[in-house]
């Protein structure tokens, strides 16, 4: 049981990475340089550097501040389509080897595609919608959304992770949910 834990958490955190980069490295840092409940193992303990945690602290207020202004989101997202998906896969192999002895390759293959896969659906189709649709007004509260959302979702990864399964299977309904309705509507314009 522990070892799915363990996995749903890489899973979430690398999730949470594909949004926001550095929230959950900054979380798991954190948490691991000022609690017991990770222990990071060699190399990933460098997270829980108190100079690692001042220089993620320092991007994360960067890439804040980046995603807040129209124009510059979007050149911080052509940048980001490389610092997330490593994020990623750094934060999916750290969590991933605290409780089991996934082999580090998988596990970084794991953490890019997840994070890699968020981060394209947020470049490529919301964050693009969004500015098409509010003409950029809606761009800082989305950017908000997805900033409280990666915050959250690091969070509950580590402290509940069983949550994550949840908002997993959640997410997907409400996609497939999303999906028919869109099509349904498309059949109904079609006279």
């Amino acid at each position: 049981m522990e070892a799915l834990f363990g996995i749903l958490t890489a899973f979430g955190l690398s999730a949470s990475a594909g949004l926001n980069a550095y929230i959950p490295l900054l979380v798991v840092g954190v948490i691991a340089h000022y609690t017991d409940w990770i222990t990071l193992n060699p190399p990933y303990d460098l997270l829980a550097n108190p100079w690692v945690l001042i220089v993620i602290s320092l991007l994360l207020i960067v890439e804040m501040l980046a995603d807040k202004f129209p124009a510059v989101n979007h050149i911080n997202d052509i940048i980001q389509t490389v610092i997330r998906p490593a994020a990623g896969a750094i934060i999916f192999a750290a969590s991933a080897n605290v409780i089991t002895d996934l082999n580090p390759v998988i596990a970084i293959i794991c953490g890019l595609l997840v994070a890699g896969s968020v981060h394209t659906v947020k470049a490529a189709a919301v964050r693009p919608a969004v500015t098409a649709t509010t003409g950029g007004a809606g761009n800082v509260p989305v950017s908000i959304a997805e900033d409280v959302i990666a915050t959250v979702l690091s969070i509950l990864s580590i402290v509940l992770p069983i949550l994550v399964a949840v908002f997993v299977v959640l997410f997907i309904i409400l996609i497939v949910w999303w999906l028919r309705r869109r099509a349904l509507r498309k059949r109904q314009a079609i006279p």
